[in-house]
């Protein structure tokens, strides 16, 4: 079996790929710090999958653990998706994100050159475009992101477009996700974020739950049909399945590519929160608050360049995701 490292691997979207890549005969080697994660996904993945994958509970600016773990097992290819996430959190913090993002990769890819490994799957992020593109968002539409976060990504881009320049042996995917949604059907893995939410979905199962009071919806003035902000929301299994076409496609390509994930649909918060009232069968309660930084009124996706590269499309719907959200906050 072909072994694949997954930067991040215990996370949110890490633990659904590690699934997908398991279920397909991969061999799943986690390194993660557990910084917004939880070991439990590890438990989930083993009943999900009857196998459980490797664990490094490391940072991956720990350059000597890396080092490790390249010596203990012959890595194919890096799924790298560790870094933090959050675009409010990395306008407060900026260096924190710099620090961990940028410095984190760079280790990685130093390792990787280190040991010939050279296949790599970017986690990227539709916040690097620019904030005045028009809607759906091509691949080729301008750069510029508008938060510390996004920039980050933009940086770690340039520097992937950089090193597959300079040595041709590179295979690279950068994978631009749009929102990623919903839970495993089986309601074993799902979003879990350490502290308060971020995102929708688990701020809205907080909510249904009963853990929280009320949702709060930044915004209600954009230019869009209800006021609220508008998402290409894409359910998590369906991004995973996207990872695993990648890795296909590198099998036969030595080249860099961009590729959007996204389902080319824009949903706003509002219409998000009436689907999940149908889902859960409770209404949920909300208030508007004021904008905040970095926030764009509308951003979904033009998935075509995916179906035409890696033969991927997203199958499952805003339904879907609200239903296996549900799920899992119930059963966790």
């Amino acid at each position: 079996m072909k072994k694949v490292l997954l930067t991040g691997g215990l996370g949110y979207i890490g633990s659904h790929i590690c699934v997908e890549l398991m279920n397909k005969g991969y061999e799943a080697i986690i390194i993660d710090n557990l910084s917004n994660s939880s070991i439990n996904s590890l438990d989930g993945v083993k009943k999900i999958t009857g196998h459980k994958p490797k664990l490094y509970i490391n940072d991956l600016r720990d350059k000597a653990s890396l080092l490790r773990i390249f010596k203990e097992n012959k890595i194919e290819s890096v799924i790298h998706l560790a870094g933090f996430k959050s675009v409010n959190e990395s306008i407060e913090a900026p260096l924190s994100y710099y620090n961990n993002n940028i410095n984190g990769t760079i280790t990685l890819l130093e390792v990787m050159y280190q040991f010939n490994c050279k296949s790599l799957i970017f986690s990227s992020s539709a916040t690097v475009y620019a904030s005045s593109n028009e809607m759906p968002i091509s691949e080729s539409a301008p750069l510029a992101a508008s938060s510390p976060y996004g920039s980050s990504k933009l940086v770690i881009e340039r520097i992937l477009h950089d090193l597959s320049s300079s040595d041709d042996d590179w295979r690279i995917s950068i994978l631009r996700y749009f929102n990623p949604a919903g839970a495993h059907k089986s309601g074993l893995i799902g979003e879990a974020p350490s502290g308060s939410p971020n995102n929708l979905f688990p701020y809205i199962s907080k909510v249904a739950i009963g853990d929280l009071e009320k949702l709060k919806i930044f915004g209600n003035d954009y230019k869009t049909q209800d006021g609220t902000g508008v998402r290409d929301y894409i359910h998590v299994v369906d991004l995973a399945k996207g990872h695993c076409k990648a890795l296909k496609f590198m099998q036969d390509n030595k080249k860099i590519i961009v590729v959007n994930l996204g389902t080319g649909t824009g949903f706003s918060v509002l219409e998000v929160v009436k689907e999940f009232e149908k889902a859960c069968n409770k209404k949920i309660m909300y208030e508007f608050s004021e904008r905040r930084g970095g926030d764009l009124a509308k951003c979904y996706a033009d998935p075509s360049l995916a179906l035409k590269l890696l033969n991927w499309k997203a199958e499952l719907g805003l339904n879907a995701m609200c239903q296996d959200a549900w799920n899992w906050e119930k059963k966790k």
